[in-house]
């Protein structure tokens, strides 16, 4: 400790003066870091040298270099990092990027990273500081240069988390930097560093646009080629970080549609080769690819021409017994995609989809439930046909009313009213009535008509109102028990219900009246009034419906 604390206060008398001195001075300092890195933090802190430090950190000092190891040495220990941003380390450090050394550069980049380390506020700073066009500048200049090009990816890692910085990267030529840098590896450790850069930056749609402009999907194709029959343990997680990777780059609406390339897309057609494959992770990653292809109408009608629909039943039909989550998940996704154009239903129905599907009612996962359901649905759109069959599925329709409950699911529970509801409102079948009824599922569809969620409860009134008009009888006791007269009159009293709500509550409440039990129940409620109100609604239809409701109600009483 006495040669640290001589080299303390010689450092500070002759920090103006002869490099010699100062350059042995700072090597004694180094020595002691490496020897007792908190203790000798806590000296150095202790003694105040660290206001030295910003003078010494000039372009023109030769012993920058050291200082910035220093430095980073000692923003290792949490408790001094507050130290170095309060001495003002960080603009000079930040200068230092400008450098042309290696070790300057290199040491420079470890003290900002470490200052830097987990504090979302400072790397916000170094990014309004500019730092990263010109990290960028220097992965581009020292590219050869291993250890500046880890330092830059460290970096690159860290500054990419932050939400602020992508529109600074897309304004660069990362991806050009990156995808050239990523193709010269050799080794899984470099690759798997730049790919923690890639993921974070290729969440940014101009991002993943300039990434597919400068070939990083081909590279990816390339990699999942040569790995996909190894089993080493390296390899078979490149391939799982290079297709989830790909994916990725789909999920931006230009470049998916670039690599689409109305269907001729080099990588489109590598994707469906993935489908029959062996391996589970090709598998998933090409019936992900799908889906984010079928988020375009004319993707979705030109895959279904082309018979992409029975590619995926077969690759839903291995994971039946004993299946990959993972891929059912996926495929049923791709499905409900390509079932929401019009044009798509039919033909889709045709080929067996909604038979496939319905083979998974059994599984118990949340995920594979919630894209059941929602392929389901966008299938029986409009298909009257096949609303009636499937509404009449007792198996179906009793899974749902099971589903309607999964309170730890919101999303299942969601698709499962949603669906039950669809049957009824596009198949307009007695028959399907009678088998929600009869299966316990209108509570579920009163409960539905309270939902935060306007199109929710629309759906739900749709439905009520029909099942009221044509299976009043049967249903009365179960619409009793759940309260929809009390509901009704919430409905078109609360002024933030929407006008479509007020309009199929102000009918629905014109078709209870054939009930005695709910006719009853409504008379004892002060309808008239809110009804008679509603007479001067701005929405037309609210009026005038308002009216014919108020005439009902006088009539039946």
């Amino acid at each position: 400790m006495e040669n640290l604390n001589d080299a303390l206060q010689k450092l500070k008398l002759t920090a103006d003066g002869t490099s010699d001195s100062i350059e042995g001075c700072l090597d004694c300092l180094l020595q002691a870091l490496a020897h007792n890195n908190a203790e000798t933090s806590v000296k150095l802190q202790e003694s105040g040298i660290l206001q030295v430090f910003p003078h010494l950190l000039s372009p023109h000092c030769s012993c920058a270099a050291k200082v910035a190891n220093i430095i980073a040495e000692l923003a290792k220990n949490d408790f001094m990092r507050g130290s170095c941003v309060d001495t003002g380390l960080i603009p000079p450090l930040v200068l230092l990027l400008n450098n042309k050394d290696h070790e300057v550069l290199l040491q420079t980049g470890r003290a900002l990273g470490n200052i830097c380390y987990d504090s979302h506020a400072l790397q916000a700073q170094l990014i309004n500081m500019g730092v990263i066009p010109t990290l960028v500048q220097l992965l581009g200049i020292h590219s050869q240069h291993t250890a500046l090009t880890e330092m830059c990816l460290v970096a690159f890692g860290n500054l990419a988390e932050i939400e602020s910085s992508k529109e600074q990267f897309a304004s660069t030529k990362i991806a050009d930097e990156l995808v050239k840098l990523f193709k010269r590896q050799t080794e899984h450790e470099k690759k798997e560093m730049i790919f923690e850069v890639l993921a974070p930056l290729a969440e940014h749609d101009v991002i993943k646009l300039q990434l597919v402009d400068a070939g990083l999907v081909d590279y990816l194709l390339e990699l999942v080629e040569e790995m996909v029959d190894s089993n080493k343990e390296d390899d078979v997680s490149e391939l799982k970080t290079a297709s989830d990777l790909m994916v990725l780059l789909l999920l931006g609406d230009e470049s998916m549609q670039k690599l689409f390339d109305t269907g001729k897309g080099s990588v489109f057609q590598k994707v469906l080769s993935w489908l029959p494959s062996n391996n589970h992770q090709l598998q998933l990653a090409g019936a992900l690819a799908i889906a984010n292809f079928a988020r375009n109408d004319g993707n979705c009608i030109h895959m279904v021409e082309i018979g992409i629909v029975q590619r995926l039943l077969n690759l839903l039909d291995r994971h039946v017994e004993e299946g990959n989550v993972t891929v059912q998940h996926a495929a049923l996704s791709a499905l409900r995609n390509l079932a929401i154009p019009v044009l798509n239903k039919a033909k889709m129905l045709s080929a067996g989809v909604a038979e496939e599907v319905l083979k998974f009612l059994k599984s118990e996962m949340p995920p594979v439930q919630f894209k059941l359901l929602g392929t389901l649905r966008m299938l029986i759109d409009t298909q009257a046909e096949a609303a009636e069959k499937l509404g009449k599925n007792i198996k179906l329709v009793e899974r749902l009313v099971e589903w309607c409950d999964a309170k730890d699911h919101a999303g299942v529970m969601g698709e499962s009213n949603r669906l039950l509801s669809a049957l009824i409102r596009h198949s307009k079948s007695k028959d399907v009535v009678k088998t929600i009824v009869q299966s316990g599922g209108v509570k579920h569809l009163v409960i539905m008509a309270t939902s935060e969620h306007v199109i929710m409860q629309n759906e739900a009134l749709v439905a009520l109102g029909l099942i009221a008009a044509l299976e009043l009888g049967t249903a009365e006791q179960d619409l009793a028990n759940a309260k929809l007269v009390q509901i009704l009159h919430k409905l078109i009293s609360d002024d933030i219900s929407a006008p479509e709500i007020k309009y199929n509550s102000l009918i629905m409440i014109c078709t209870i009246m054939g009930s005695e039990q709910l006719r009853k129940e409504a008379q004892d409620m002060p309808f008239k009034e809110i009804v008679s109100k509603l007479r001067r609604h701005e929405n037309k239809l609210v009026a005038q419906q308002a009216l014919v409701t108020e005439q009902r109600l006088v009539i039946e009483s």
